[in-house]
């Protein structure tokens, strides 16, 4: 059986939770509930994700410049002043116009999923001889092409994209929890 860092097994920590399950299920449908309620208002979720972005940009920038300080060396302080001065400015301007940072973020996204698709057919097309390398092309052709959807439909898909990727995430992942917990109650 494993052993985690502290020498205790693995099913000796899933038997400790096992009779928290009903949380799992609990937290696994608030996460689905919220997960609809993104897809049913796109926009808002979008917006609610650049706003949290945009939050989490001006603390990092602020840590960034804070940091700045302990730093040896002018150069070291000048460029941790100034990674932390762009951080809050892109933060201020996803919290000052959200959409236009929406855009951006779903312009770089298509970019991002069109050259994973292309690495991931690359490294597909490396290990050809290996048995199921097809399928790692075949995966890398349809992330190729998910990126070029995405890129087609910019900038106005821009508007809602977000906030379905964030709804489908929540979804999926409340399902994984609920799932979890139902096996931790035949478990238990």
């Amino acid at each position: 059986m494993a052993t985690g860092v502290h020498g205790t097994s693995l099913g000796s920590k899933i038997e400790a939770i096992s009779g928290k399950w009903g949380w799992f299920v609990a937290a696994g449908i608030a996460l689905i509930i919220f997960g609809m309620i993104a897809l049913g208002n796109l926009i808002q979720a979008t917006e609610a994700v650049i706003f949290v972005t945009g939050i989490m940009l001006m603390v990092a920038g602020v840590v960034q410049i804070a940091h700045a300080f302990g730093a040896t060396g002018w150069g070291k302080v000048i460029y941790w002043v100034l990674s932390g001065l762009l951080y809050v400015a892109a933060g201020f301007v996803a919290l000052m116009n959200p959409m236009i940072a929406a855009a951006v973020f779903t312009l770089l996204l298509a970019a991002t999923v069109f050259a994973l698709g292309v690495v991931r057919i690359v490294a597909g097309f490396d290990a050809k001889p290996a048995q199921g390398w097809g399928w790692v092309v075949a995966g890398g052709v349809l992330t190729l092409l998910f990126g070029i959807l995405i890129g087609i439909g910019w900038p106005i898909n821009s508007l809602w994209l977000i906030g379905m990727l964030l709804g489908i995430d929540l979804i999926f992942q409340g399902v994984a929890w609920v799932a979890f917990g139902f096996a931790l109650r035949r478990r238990a």
